[in-house]
């Protein structure tokens, strides 16, 4: 394949941003003196340092190319990931689950599963979210790869081992701390590189309106054409929408997973880790104006022959997260295709990053510690994160050519949530909040739920079982499955721990004070003026939701 192209102008655009990224983990080495500043960023973060970063840590492969790729292939449908699929979990997580994580002090979600329930099944979710965690993190690995590959012409090999010894790097030395300041910058970069293609886009097409014309029948709306899965791209009803995305993965992405929730921990007080949920929900719908967006032009562009605009191939197949870098070399002149090719490098590395900090912390305090070595010492729990950090680089290849292999890099993510993250949220909202579930019950609920999602997806994946079991439908998509499947593993989860709980001893009361509701002083913020206090944000937050989805009906 051709490399696209760039001038000498790019190259320093590029390299000078992979130079800043090194420069900022070099600097930031001198604050890491111990293993809360390696693990948490030493908990010193303002609300919008914090918020920043929540978002910055999740806008990776998956938000970039991945939602432009998915948007080409299932319509202004992907829309629900942000709005109905984020927004109500992140104001859940703010407002009820972040006094009992932040006030527990906690290092890591599975650190509240030891509290709450036992050893057992602290270690059996450490295990699962390290897994899941390097998954994930080979996507980012591929997605950089295949930017890499595109505009320089690079070996495929080659432009993932630059890609992933560059984030080692950084992450090795300063740990949260520099994942959390690059975050911050690749922010910027991203929506300012980003931002123009969308303009530039439109400008082609003509107008908003002429894009929306040009899709294909039951691309352009939200809601009113969810009753019939025939009339939607994702061929999926609402029924599917509200329960396996906006329920089940919404809230077991935003709520339970530690690559975003860790951002929060870092904040300073109970009242900004709070708020940090709440900002990013803000930046958080206003993502899709530059991500959906470039899907669409891509797909109007697409179904006009005189446009000359197609995606990538690979064997024949079609390969839809190309549509985004597809566009930045249409649009962006030489000289400036620099800058878009450094803000999608910017978001996979602050993917990277995230994923990398994330599984280092679990895998030293919840598995390594918890497992291995009981008595290490502060100093040795540093030196295994940073040692953690280099192997959870070096397996992340390995799972890149997993994610390669994949239709579209969206379609994997989810089926990964629907393993991991799904029931994990059921166990967790029972354990918030109700006091009397017990250890055996969340373990052996967790284990249900999670079996029962896996053994659903090789059932369809090797066609043991026929898809429309599981999406209780005749017409269906692979997106429609990871969902339907996300909400019976929950299901599957919630009932089961409640069964168990029903039979096996409890915990007593006074070891879940703090952790339960009910047990838990309320969180009270006296002398705050009204516009300053969580609640308000998550109010006008969930207005401006309901806003947006009433437009796109």
């Amino acid at each position: 394949m051709q490399a696209i192209g760039l001038t000498p102008f790019d190259w320093v655009i590029i390299l000078v941003y992979f130079a800043f990224v090194l420069g900022i983990g070099f600097y930031l080495k001198r604050f890491t003196r111990s293993d809360e500043d390696f693990f948490l960023a030493g908990r010193r973060n303002s609300a919008w340092v914090a918020g920043l970063a929540f978002l910055s840590a999740n806008l990776g492969a998956l938000e970039l190319m991945g939602m432009a790729g998915n948007t080409f292939k299932y319509g202004m449908y992907v829309a629900h990931f942000y709005w109905i699929g984020a927004v109500p979990a992140m104001v859940f997580l703010g407002i009820y689950m972040m006094p009992f994580y932040y006030s527990s002090r906690i290092k890591s979600i599975p650190g509240y599963l030891k509290l709450r329930f036992d050893e057992k099944t602290r270690v059996l979710n450490g295990f699962s979210f390290a897994a899941m965690t390097l998954l994930v993190s080979g996507i980012n690995l591929y997605a950089m790869a295949l930017v890499l590959h595109t505009f320089l012409g690079w070996n495929w090999d080659v432009s993932m081992w630059v890609s992933a010894l560059t984030v080692a790097v950084y992450v090795t030395m300063s740990g949260l701390l520099s994942a959390i300041f690059t975050e911050i910058i690749q922010f910027f970069l991203i929506w300012f590189g980003l931002f123009l293609v969308s303009v530039l886009g439109i400008i082609e097409i003509g107008s908003w309106d002429e894009i929306f014309a040009r899709l294909p029948e039951g691309f352009a709306r939200l809601w009113s054409n969810s009753g019939d899965p025939t009339q939607n791209g994702m061929l999926i009803t609402w029924g599917g929408i509200v329960l396996g995305l906006g329920f089940v993965l919404s809230f077991g992405y935003w709520t339970t997973d530690f690559l975003v929730v860790q951002r929060a921990f870092s904040a300073r007080n109970l009242r900004t880790a709070r708020l940090t949920p709440l900002l990013a929900s803000f930046f958080k719908m206003a993502v899709p104006f530059l991500v959906i967006l470039s899907g669409l032009i891509a797909l109007a562009l697409s179904r006009d022959p005189a446009s000359g605009f197609q995606l990538m191939s690979d064997g024949g197949k079609v390969n839809y997260d190309s549509a985004l870098p597809m566009l930045i070399s249409r649009y962006l002149p030489p000289g400036l295709a620099g800058l878009g090719v450094t803000a999608l490098l910017a978001g996979f590395m602050a993917g990277q990053a995230g994923n990398i900090s994330a599984f280092n912390t679990v895998w030293t305090y919840d598995i390594y510690r918890s497992v291995f070595n009981k008595k290490a010492s502060p100093q040795h729990l540093l030196w295994m994160g940073r040692a953690a950090t280099v192997a959870g680089i070096f397996l992340s290849v390995g799972t890149a050519y997993w994610a390669k292999s994949m239709p579209t890099i969206m379609d994997y993510m989810q089926a990964i949530f629907s393993w991991v993250n799904a029931p994990l949220f059921a166990t967790m909202l029972l354990g918030m909040f109700v006091k009397w579930i017990t250890p055996n019950g969340a373990f052996w609920g967790l284990i249900a739920g999670m079996g029962s999602s896996f053994a659903m997806y090789l059932g369809v994946k090797f066609q043991w079982i026929p898809m429309k079991l599981i999406t209780l439908s005749s017409v269906s998509s692979d997106m429609a499955a990871n969902f339907w499947r996300a909400w019976w593993a929950w299901l599957i989860c919630f009932l089961a721990t409640i069964l168990i709980s029903l039979f096996t001893r409890k915990k007593p009361e006074s070891e879940l004070v703090g952790l339960v509701k009910g047990l838990t002083p309320r969180v009270i913020d006296e002398g705050i003026p009204w516009f300053k206090r969580p609640a308000f944000y998550a109010v006008l937050s969930l207005l401006v939701l309901i806003a947006l989805n009433i437009a796109f009906w």
